[in-house]
């Protein structure tokens, strides 16, 4: 026992005598072996990235304290991509020891950061592109990997730093913008931080303000104007034709750590005033008084997911968010959104001011509840799961805003907007010649149509859950808007009440119309299928179902046999492209001809339509106005869509 005792104490005497000793080389040749370091750097990046890496002077200051002066990295024939006048920093003498680094200070003093793109190509080109081939049958720990990453950034957030006189340049082809830090500094876990902003269209100073502890991975800043003014975000509006700003920005990280083998990251983000512009989202500025998002993220080994704890408050309008990404077999997508019960008037008036115009002055009684549930799986994309509930309770309209749905019920003037030009006036009402009341049509027509564009049209309440669902299934597989879910409803909706704009806020204010408009029975289904057939266009400058029977087949709507009113129904997602379903010798295609068989089996099918209902029906021959359209070309190419497959915005 006294001899094992004996050789632990010898053995811990050498241990400690070579540590020493190791010390001691360390510290005596650590200039040497920084200077080896830095130029196995330089080659690196000359050989990966053929950039020249120079340091004029490098040395260590004690064991962990080193200096830099004179630094810079420039790509071959481009410009300096970085520059540094001094920087000064300490490094954890034991994280080195396991081949970490770990900032302790930091201190810059003069130097630039420069992102330089001309039509030549920019100076940071060779960095975007990996060097190293992927192993895509390797998998990956997503907990570990994102841990081990933010671990080493963390790291690199030094706890006491001082910068000054360092920017940040951008020139993207002559749109430049400039940050100069004109003081950044963090001690005693108090970050504090002067930005001068300067593009070619203004100059402002922001400031970033608080607390952060890279160590303990929490932060809780504040990023506003300093001098209390709305911050303008540059660069963008001239890249994206985005323009935006906002009052102020609060991000909090109270937690990022690992816990049974999953990371987890909670924390919150608000901000206050936001404004955006863009002609895709809006024709004006976008206003969001204020917005909260309370998160939870966790990540495992195969799976990422927002927790439903998560909240995200827009205004007064709160929700509960689901998302996860599970990677094992099978690559699933899920979402799903909760609105708990709150009051219809507080929806409205927490909608963004300038996205639902036609909303603003709009009051309501009542009270609602939604809920979304949307699950994709990649191996087996027809089972998509995609259900969307709204649950309302005494809602009530009591003052419509700029969209007025009861003008439906009675006689209006309707002018169709046609790549923004305002065509003429048609009267809806027995005012105009060419109306044609519901009892007056066709009943072929009323089938055909229904078939082709909304079969439950009589049932529904605006929108089929089925029909978005295979949307979205044929959307994801062929990575594009391919196929929308567009009912009549919807169309009447966007013709009636909205602007034909191509943009978000015409979307999103159709769907909410729609659902008024049908869950509160302002019209019947009848008169909203009446003024459906009187106001569409069926073909170049040809609106209403009387102008379209005397435009094709000189006949009023009440004649209309079946096969005609199957010819009418198709080409309503494209009626100026009507030509497209003739040949040269004004017959209809076999692609045409094919559409309409399948339409009529499926109405046999349905007991829609009877034996007796195509005796008569003579080969479709167009004899109005529109065989001199025949011989020209389609404004667009008409693709023999079936039902319901248009998506608009």
């Amino acid at each position: 026992m006294k001899k094992t005792r004996q050789k632990a104490i010898l053995s811990l005497k050498i241990i400690s005598v070579l540590l020493l000793l190791g010390l001691v080389l360390l510290f005596a040749f650590r200039n040497t072996i920084l200077d080896k370091v830095i130029h196995r750097i330089d080659a690196k990046l000359e050989r990966d990235y053929q950039c020249n890496f120079t340091i004029q002077k490098a040395e260590f200051h004690d064991l962990t304290n080193l200096e830099f002066h004179d630094i810079s990295l420039v790509p071959h024939q481009k410009d300096t991509l970085v520059s540094i006048g001094e920087l000064k920093t300490s490094v954890s003498f034991w994280k080195l020891l396991v081949g970490d680094i770990q900032l302790g200070k930091l201190e810059i003093n003069k130097g630039f950061i420069q992102l330089v793109k001309t039509k030549n190509g920019s100076n940071f080109d060779a960095f975007l592109h990996s060097k190293k081939e992927k192993d895509e049958k390797a998998e990956v720990n997503y907990a570990k990997l994102l841990n081990r990453i933010s671990s080493k950034l963390m790291d690199l957030v030094p706890t006491d730093m001082q910068v000054k006189g360092f920017a940040f340049r951008i020139d993207d082809k002559g749109n430049k913008v400039v940050f100069d830090f004109n003081e950044l500094a963090l001690a005693n876990k108090k970050l504090t931080t002067i930005i001068q902003v300067t593009s070619d269209k203004f100059s402002q100073q922001w400031s970033i303000n608080g607390f952060a502890d890279p160590r303990d991975r929490k932060a809780d800043l504040t990023f506003a104007n300093a001098k209390n003014d709305t911050i303008i975000i540059p660069y963008i509006d001239k890249k994206f034709n985005l323009k935006s700003g906002f009052k102020s920005i609060h991000f909090n990280l109270e937690n990022l750590a690992m816990n049974s083998g999953e990371l987890h990251i909670e924390g919150y983000s608000s901000i206050q005033d936001l404004v955006v512009n863009n002609p895709k989202i809006a024709n004006k500025d976008v206003i969001i008084k204020s917005a909260r998002f309370d998160y939870h993220w966790i990540v495992g080994e195969r799976f990422m997911a927002l927790d439903s704890t998560s909240t995200v408050q827009l205004n007064n309008i709160k929700c509960q968010p689901y998302i996860s990404y599970t990677n094992e077999k099978d690559k699933v997508y899920a979402l799903k959104l909760k609105i708990p019960k709150m009051k219809a008037q507080d929806f409205i008036s927490s909608l963004p001011k300038g996205l639902f115009r036609h909303f603003e002055g709009m009051e309501a009684q009542g009270n609602f509840s939604y809920a979304l549930n949307f699950e994709y799986n990649n191996h087996k994309p027809k089972d998509v799961i995609f259900t969307s509930k709204l649950k309302p309770d005494g809602i009530k309209i009591t003052k419509y805003g700029e969209a007025d749905l009861n003008k439906i019920n009675g006689n209006f003037v309707y002018r169709a907007v046609d790549k923004g030009v305002l065509q003429r006036p048609i009267n809806v009402g027995p005012g105009n010649g060419n109306y044609t009341p519901l009892s007056l049509m066709s009943p072929y027509l009323k089938k055909c149509v229904l078939t082709s564009e909304d079969p439950s049209f009589m049932t529904h309440r605006g929108f089929i859950n089925e029909a978005f669902r295979e949307s979205i299934t044929k959307n994801i597989r062929t990575k594009k808007f391919s196929r929308g879910a567009s009912t009549i409803s919807m169309q009447l909706v966007k013709n009636v009440f909205l602007t034909r704009e191509k943009t978000l806020s015409r979307k999103l204010e159709e769907i909410l119309l729609v659902y008024i408009l049908e869950n509160n029975r302002i019209s019947s289904k009848d008169r909203m299928l009446e003024v459906y057939f009187n106001i569409i266009e069926w073909g170049p400058n040809v609106y209403g179902i009387a102008e379209a029977s005397e435009f094709y087949f000189q006949k009023r709507p009440w004649d209309l046999n079946v096969n005609q009113c199957l010819f009418l129904a198709t080409i309503i997602p494209n009626p100026k492209g009507f030509m497209a379903k003739f040949d040269a010798n004004n017959k209809l295609k076999p692609a045409a001809k094919q559409t309409e068989k399948f339409l009529t089996n499926l109405m046999f099918k349905r007991n829609i339509l009877m034996a007796n209902d195509t005796i008569g029906n003579f080969p479709l021959e167009i004899s109005g106005r529109a065989k001199f359209f025949l011989k020209q070309k389609p404004t667009s190419i008409d693709s023999d869509k079936t039902p319901v497959e248009e998506f608009e915005f």
